[in-house]
């Protein structure tokens, strides 16, 4: 593969990922909120890395699980707006 189609598929990659990620529920008017899903509700991956996708969660609201919320409502659903720290 020369150097063009490498450049050429790395950007059709990161336009890909930011178009899911649009879909998906994020963009300017929601924030990742932790805390506050329902078992089975999680909106992607889990921040400690237990599992990888959506709808996952085994138990509801577990710190390290997370859905799109609106912007500056994460706190009043009693969440968090930054993953709880990795335990070593």
């Amino acid at each position: 593969m020369d150097k063009r189609t490498m450049i050429a598929a790395a950007l059709a990659a990161a336009c890909a990922a930011g178009a899911a990620h649009a879909q998906m529920g994020g963009g300017a008017d929601k924030e990742k909120c932790y805390g506050v899903a329902k078992a089975g509700q999680n909106d992607c991956g889990s921040s400690d890395g237990a599992h990888g996708c959506a709808s996952m969660a085994q138990t509801d609201n577990a710190p390290t699980e997370w859905k799109w919320v609106a912007k500056g409502t994460c706190e009043k659903l009693g969440g968090k707006t930054t993953p709880p720290p990795k335990e070593k």
